[in-house]
């Protein structure tokens, strides 16, 4: 019995929090950074986000679906353009994932994913600790890690501060919360650069692709 037959362990961090290392295989990181590219041109390309406050964020992100914005969904962009689509493939994929993580399917009758962030990180790129709880529907978050290795922060519902753990989320990671840990705090407080994966296309930085259901799918009009 080997890993390469048998596939990554899943480690449990928290209650509902899994992380699954190295679950993407190398077919699969290549061809999700080469979409992350096309996902990314323009119109409705990657952009940075000014917070509430007036900081800039220093991550750069698409939003398909729907656009995410601190702290809210809208069906188009502000200038009024349409969302880029949700793709099909994603859903699909973070099914497999909750499956991978947890042992089991989502329910049929689970609300569908319908909504992804790619998120890019250059060298020095961070993210502070937030909850994602701008959903409606309360499914899992998955997330999958593409190029250089992060620290990532996971935390406890109640508060952005300790206690916390720190996993080193690697290429092809999965991590998935949902369950008691769906509202943890969480960020990015530091990457690795040069710690990439040249197999994957990705020179330098780190890709995270983002998978939410947000329980408003067909409530709030085109693209969603």
């Amino acid at each position: 019995m080997t890993e390469a037959l048998f596939g990554p362990e899943p480690v449990t961090v928290a209650p509902g929090a899994v992380h699954v290392p190295g679950w993407l295989d190398a077919d699969r990181r290549r061809d999700l950074v080469r979409r992350c590219r096309e996902w990314a041109r323009g119109p409705a390309g990657m952009r940075r986000h000014r917070m509430p406050r007036g900081g800039m964020m220093s991550v750069e992100m698409v939003s398909l679906g729907l656009h995410w914005r601190p702290y809210a969904y809208s069906a188009t962009l502000p200038g009024g353009e349409p969302v880029k689509p949700f793709p099909p493939l994603l859903g699909e994929l973070a099914r497999a994932d909750v499956a991978a993580a947890y042992g089991a399917s989502p329910p049929e009758d689970a609300p569908p994913y319908d909504v992804a962030l790619v998120n890019f990180y250059a060298a020095g790129a961070t993210m502070g600790m937030h909850q994602d709880r701008d959903e409606l529907a309360d499914a899992p978050v998955v997330s999958l890690s593409l190029g250089d290795a992060c620290v990532f922060r996971f935390g406890t519902p109640h508060s952005r501060g300790r206690p916390y753990t720190d996993v080193e989320l690697r290429s092809g990671d999965l991590f998935v919360f949902g369950g008691p840990s769906r509202l943890a705090y969480h960020g990015v407080p530091r990457t690795r650069p040069g710690t990439g994966d040249p197999a994957c296309g990705l020179a330098s930085g780190r890709l995270n692709i983002t998978v939410r259901a947000t329980g408003l799918t067909g409530a709030a009009g085109p693209g969603r």
